[in-house]
Parts: C-alpha cells; sequence; structure tokens
C-alpha cells in the first residue's frame, strides 16, 4: 500500500481529498496535517510514501516545507493540491521534483489520474535496476497511465505538457495562449506550442474570437 498524507489547513477540503484516496485500491491514508508543524511531525511519526500537499498553509508556504521534508530523516514524494496559479510557485515547485502539480477544484478522476501515474513511476522505480530507456521514460511520466496526453513530440516537454493540460482542463471556459502562459509561467509562443499539440490530437478545440481589427485570436478548451 502507498501511504499517503494530506496536507490542507481546510479541514472540510481535507476530508474531501481522504475520501477521494481512499477509493484508490493500493493506497491509504495515514494521516491528516492541517498546518505546517503538524505536518513536519506527521512525516517523521507516519513515514508517509507521498504528500497531498496545499501550499497555502496557516504558519508556512508549503513549498518551505517540502524542502524540510526532504532534509529530513523521512523525505517522501509531493502532489502538490493548490489554488495557487502563479508561474513562480509552479517553477519552485517543478524544482523541488514534485509528483504533480493539481489545480483545486478538481474532480475525483483528476486526482485518480495522478495517483495511479505516481503508482507506475513507483513500480519502475522500485527495482533494483532499470532495463533500459523506456523504463526511465515511464518513471519520468512520459508515457501516460490515461489519455496519452503526457507522450509529447521531440522538443516539447512533458512535464510542461501536463501543466498546460491541468491549466486547460481547471479552466472555466476557453483559454488563449497568453492566458496559460501567465498560469503555468512559460512564454507565450512556448504556451501556444503545447495548445496547438493537444488541439492536433483533438484533446482541446480551437475557438476564434474575433476583435475590432487584426486576426482573431484562437481560444483553446479541452475536451480529452
Amino acid at each position: 500500500m502507498i501511504r499517503v498524507l494530506v496536507v490542507d489547513d481546510d479541514f472540510r477540503v481535507a476530508r474531501i481529498h481522504v475520501g477521494f484516496v481512499q477509493r484508490v485500491p493500493g493506497f491509504e491514508v495515514v494521516g491528516v496535517a492541517h498546518s505546517g508543524a503538524e505536518a513536519l511531525v506527521a512525516v517523521e511519526e507516519l513515514a508517509p510514501d507521498l504528500l497531498l500537499l496545499d501550499l497555502y498553509l496557516p504558519d508556512r508556504f508549503g513549498l518551505d516545507l517540502l524542502a524540510d521534508v526532504h532534509a529530513g530523516s523521512h523525505p517522501c514524494d509531493a502532489i502538490v493540491i493548490t489554488a495557487a496559479k502563479e508561474g513562480d510557485a509552479v517553477r519552485a515547485a517543478i524544482r523541488l521534483g514534485v509528483t504533480d502539480y493539481l489545480l483545486k477544484p478538481f474532480g475525483f478522476a483528476d486526482l485518480e489520474d495522478r495517483l495511479r501515474r505516481y503508482e507506475a513511476q513507483r513500480a519502475v522505480l522500485a527495482r533494483a535496476e532499470v532495463s533500459d530507456q523506456s523504463d526511465i521514460d515511464r518513471a519520468l511520466s512520459r508515457n501516460a497511465t490515461r489519455g496519452g496526453s503526457a507522450s509529447v513530440p521531440k522538443g516539447l516537454s512533458p512535464e510542461t505538457a501536463r501543466l498546460v493540460q491541468s491549466a486547460l482542463r481547471e479552466a472555466s471556459g476557453p483559454l488563449s495562449a497568453t492566458d496559460v502562459a501567465e498560469v503555468i509561467g512559460v512564454s507565450r509562443v512556448s504556451a501556444r506550442r503545447y495548445l496547438e499539440h493537444f488541439a492536433s490530437r483533438d484533446e482541446a478545440v480551437v475557438r476564434l474570437r474575433y476583435g475590432s481589427t487584426g486576426r482573431p485570436e484562437r481560444l483553446y478548451e479541452w475536451t480529452g
């Protein structure tokens, strides 16, 4: 069983996330923490494999907490679950090696997808030695377990592709390349490359927004 610690200051939201995790076979919730201080104690006492980590905690920023966890005696993996859309937060999370970054609000299927990808990654890395490059690619999530969206052409990053996918899936309506760039912290040109990739796979639909002058703006909406 993969041992999960839920870290969220909102008691109601934490209960929802606990319920989601308990619905996924192979995962168990070993504890819940509502602050950074509680989380550090829980990590030492419970030795979880995975944190479901909110970033906005009452006593400290979640990524600062994660850095301390990594430096402690029981380092563990983390999936960030947050409303934080700032590019700086996303980039910092990637630098800290988070397994995934999921924007609130989300449904059960979204979290289940991330947990299954994490489970597949752990299975590969549990071996004494990887057999070939494909194992490493799977461990780095270059092959998605659902939807195929993490499999991207040469020159595109699977990690950035997942962030673009999350931005589209969590949006309340279609987004432009500029919108996505601001959410995940990349350039507009880069965001558009990923958006066009998803559109070419029929995982995103393109709509045109006409202004008073100039070329129409391309808007993207997730369909996958």
